[in-house]
């Protein structure tokens, strides 16, 4: 798991914010690909990508390979309105995969942020998990496309990728705030944890509005066995039923808690029109800290202290603060 993906991404968007070729206002996509283009192993919404931003995934694929690969024409420039709207290309260091980074995107008028429609937002995500919740496998093709050798071994896509969150809130308004945020600042529980639990509430909760009483012994046992519901790929997975015909299939979504939002008022750190990285602290956090005063002398590091999840360290570059407007 690495911070690197994170890290380049927030040094060249204020790159390009110095050289005012996008602003905290312009579309996030555009943010992303104008930045980071070159470094992406996938793209969501590969037709606006073209036209608008006249960015080519494809660009180094001829028609035949494409065709060997199962990539249909149709393919090539749609949305596919699947999860992540973007994924980093992967590297390999020391034998063992690296980056491959997976970043979705959240835009909102107001304070809060918008609902997560497609996953439960964690710190970090295998191929395999996605593959499940899209119900398809075409994110890993793209990506094992674009990521050549590097995707023939079978933990391609087992490996953990770190999951990172570009939000904002209170787009075309003065009090805008961006942000790429750490999986962890959502998941402040494991997400096994989480499911099982999820489940459990509904049964109380249909339990209470029948009027049934359980005693607590078997409520306990209930619990117990409601546990081993932990693996998200299951869940989201269609099920054949028998004498069903359908196959269903649940779709997790989430919504932000409060305290979970960096752009709430719980965090009154998070200034009105800046642009922010923010990372759970760790040591390697420590090592990213380094790397990005020395090369933006002019951001503020500081700390913040997430309700449910220890210490975030925050990289924020303020409008008053070599950009005098955005």
């Amino acid at each position: 798991m690495s911070q690197t993906d994170a890290a380049h991404l927030y040094v060249e968007v204020i790159n390009n914010l110095k050289k005012r070729v996008i602003n905290l206002h312009s579309q996030l996509e555009e943010i992303v690909i104008r930045t980071c283009g070159n470094d992406l192993a996938y793209v969501d919404n590969r037709r606006e990508a073209k036209d608008k931003y006249q960015f080519d995934l494809w660009r180094d694929f001829s028609a035949d390979l494409l065709k060997a690969h199962g990539i249909e024409k149709s393919l090539l420039y749609s949305e596919s309105q699947a999860f992540p709207d973007f994924l980093f290309k992967t590297k390999i260091h020391e034998g063992k995969y690296t980056s491959g980074s997976l970043m979705e995107l959240k835009d909102s008028k107001g304070d809060t942020i918008s609902s997560f429609n497609s996953t439960i937002p964690t710190k970090t995500k295998t191929l395999e998990e996605i593959d499940v919740v899209n119900g398809g496998n075409l994110v890993s093709r793209i990506a094992g496309m674009i990521d050549g050798k590097l995707a023939s071994d079978k933990q391609y896509l087992e490996f953990e990728r770190r999951c990172f969150y570009l939000i904002r809130t209170h787009k075309e308004s003065e009090r805008v705030k961006l942000s790429i945020v750490d999986g962890s600042f959502f998941e402040t529980i494991p997400k096994e944890h989480l499911f099982y639990q999820m489940f459990l509430n509904v049964l109380r909760k249909h339990l209470n509005k029948e009027k049934v009483e359980i005693p607590v012994e078997i409520m306990k046992e209930v619990e117990k066995t409601l546990s081993h519901i932990k693996d998200q790929t299951l869940i989201a997975a269609s099920q054949t039923i028998e004498k069903a015909s359908v196959k269903p299939r649940l779709r997790i979504m989430a919504e932000v808690h409060p305290e979970g939002n960096p752009h709430s008022t719980h965090y009154p750190e998070i200034t009105d029109g800046s642009f922010n990285l923010i990372l759970q602290a760790s040591p390697e956090t420590k090592e990213t800290e380094k790397e990005l005063s020395a090369l933006l002398p002019e951001i503020d590091i500081f700390s913040i202290h997430h309700k449910r999840n220890g210490e975030h360290r925050v990289f924020q570059l303020r409008s008053e603060k070599g950009l005098h407007q955005f």
